[in-house]
This record gives structure tokens, C-alpha cells and sequence, in this order.
């Protein structure tokens, strides 16, 4: 079956960087395009970045872009976003995402499973 899990979260402050990964199994992940999306308390969850075909095909969210890259090794399955100039409101639950089916690419509606996620804190 289809397993997505995340990890590479924790606390960092104000400017800081952190990558978080995802790990795929259960489907062939380099057919598949591939979205990370965030929940802070309160919130709706929100998409961020979504890839295929490694860097070819991406799209970012304007809150993240120029700060935040997504990328995938198909040899380990596995897909990553790398998160440099961190803010506070960053902060939130982590999710990645896969088989997206259609609709906008930063949409939680338009893929299929989902990682359990893994939570990022910024401090000022």
C-alpha cells in the first residue's frame, strides 16, 4: 500500500534552514507528482510546493518562493524541501502529498495520500 512519511522537523529560530524528507513506498514515485503542504493551529491546510519530473514541473507558493525548493531523489524515493530563511510564520504541521488527480497543483483536494507529517517551529 501506499506509504508516505515525513521527517526532518524540529525547532530552529529566525533565519534559520531546515530539509525536511519524504519518504515514498507503494507506488512508482517518479510517475507521480508530488506536493508539500503546512497546517498552523486554526488554519487551513495551505500548499506550498508541489513537483515532477524532479525540478522540471514545480510550483511554489508566493509566501515560500525564493526561500523554500523542493526536489526528489527517485533513486531513494524519497522527496525533500528545503527550507532556508525561516519565520515564525512558518511554523506548522509539515505535510507531503501524492497522485495528484487533477485541479490546482497547490490544493489539498487535488492529490490522493498523505504523510502523517512532521511538525516545524520558529522561534524569534
Amino acid at each position: 500500500q501506499v506509504q508516505l512519511v515525513e521527517s526532518g522537523g524540529g525547532s530552529v529560530q529566525t533565519g534559520g534552514s531546515l530539509r525536511l524528507s519524504c519518504a515514498a513506498s507503494g507506488f512508482t514515485f517518479s510517475e507521480y507528482r508530488m506536493g508539500w503542504f503546512r497546517q498552523a493551529p486554526g488554519k487551513e491546510r495551505e500548499g506550498i510546493a508541489s513537483i515532477f519530473g524532479g525540478r522540471t514541473s514545480s510550483a511554489y507558493a508566493d509566501s515560500v518562493k525564493d526561500r523554500f525548493t523542493a526536489s526528489q531523489d527517485n533513486a531513494k524515493n524519497t522527496l525533500y524541501l528545503q527550507m532556508n530563511s525561516l519565520k515564525p510564520e512558518d511554523t506548522a504541521m509539515y505535510y507531503c502529498a501524492a497522485d495528484y488527480r487533477g485541479g490546482s497543483l497547490l490544493h489539498p483536494s487535488s492529490y490522493i495520500y498523505w504523510g502523517q507529517g512532521t511538525q516545524v517551529t520558529v522561534s524569534s
